[in-house]
């Protein structure tokens, strides 16, 4: 199985999660449910790491070990960003926003990978922009789609989102190929790191007995979230963080269907429009 059969069968799981979430977890705060979710992934994927790792299944260089840890910590933030923009805002309005990942990714390889990018890659980087902006279009003036995205705040925590995914999945691909971090080490690290980061933020509202209902749905989608992190980092392992990137945010299209046809989510027409021409953008980088 390739990388990008990897990246795309990451795409529709983490497509499919989104619309769970929104679906089934909206009612809960953010931290309680990280909380709840990263410690069922920890359950589910520790026991399996441990048995198919000689010793400690996490890095045991320093510097790929603290670098492991730090690029977890940005993805703490950047899952903090995202499930707030989801909280308040709507799963087919949120998601193609916080998905233009690749259009911070591709800068970034630039300035600091020296990667070198392909006029099709760079025209593919204009095009999940206008994605972007159309997500936020509304009849009227010809600059209200980019006041909102400044203004709104699901769009401000969305696009905080993404810039850290952007910088995630770059410290990704260093990790996971310059470093030569296992996907296990990898997971194992982010996994543990999410959890007890999220731990000071969910305590104070800590309830057991107002999860006792959905016990075995923060199960599931604990067991989705392991298995799906670990299918990622099997992506990147072989792909540039700028080909792996735009192929697993391909998610956003999954959300904005299952949330447009499911939940009846206004304004499905232009979100699937503006869903759909990010995702051509996605291909032509990967193509380029």
């Amino acid at each position: 199985m390739s990388g990008i059969a990897y990246a795309l069968f990451a795409a529709v799981l983490f497509g499919t999660y989104l619309f769970v979430v929104k679906r089934y977890f909206s009612a809960y705060p953010v931290p309680v449910y990280l909380y709840w979710v990263y410690a069922s992934a920890v359950v589910w994927y520790l026991p399996i790491a441990f048995s198919t790792t000689d010793g400690l299944p996490v890095p045991t260089d320093p510097v790929a070990l603290a670098a492991t840890v730090a690029v977890s910590l940005g993805v703490v933030v950047a899952l903090l960003s995202f499930f707030r923009a989801l909280s308040i805002g709507e799963v087919s309005y949120v998601a193609p926003i916080s998905k233009v990942v690749p259009a911070f990714v591709l800068p970034i390889e630039v300035l600091f990978l020296q990667e070198r990018l392909a006029p099709m890659q760079v025209a593919g980087v204009v095009v999940v922009t206008a994605g972007l902006y159309l997500v936020n279009y509304e009849p009227g003036e010809l600059l209200t789609p980019l006041r909102r995205a400044v203004t709104a705040r699901p769009a401000q925590l969305a696009l905080v989102s993404a810039a850290t995914f952007g910088v995630v999945d770059v410290g990704k691909r260093v990790l996971l190929q310059e470093l030569a971090v296992t996907p296990t080490e990898f997971v194992v690290v982010m996994l543990v790191t999410i959890l007890v980061s999220v731990v000071p933020l969910a305590l104070p509202k800590l309830a057991i007995d107002e999860v006792a209902d959905d016990w075995w749905k923060f199960v599931a989608v604990g067991a989705l979230v392991a298995g799906g992190q670990h299918i990622i980092a099997i992506s990147f392992t072989t792909l540039p963080a700028s080909v792996a990137s735009p192929i697993v945010n391909a998610q956003a299209v999954v959300a904005v269907l299952l949330g447009g046809v499911l939940l009846e989510e206004p304004q499905f027409r232009i979100r699937l429009v503006a869903a759909s021409i990010a995702i051509a953008g996605v291909a032509l980088i990967t193509l380029g």
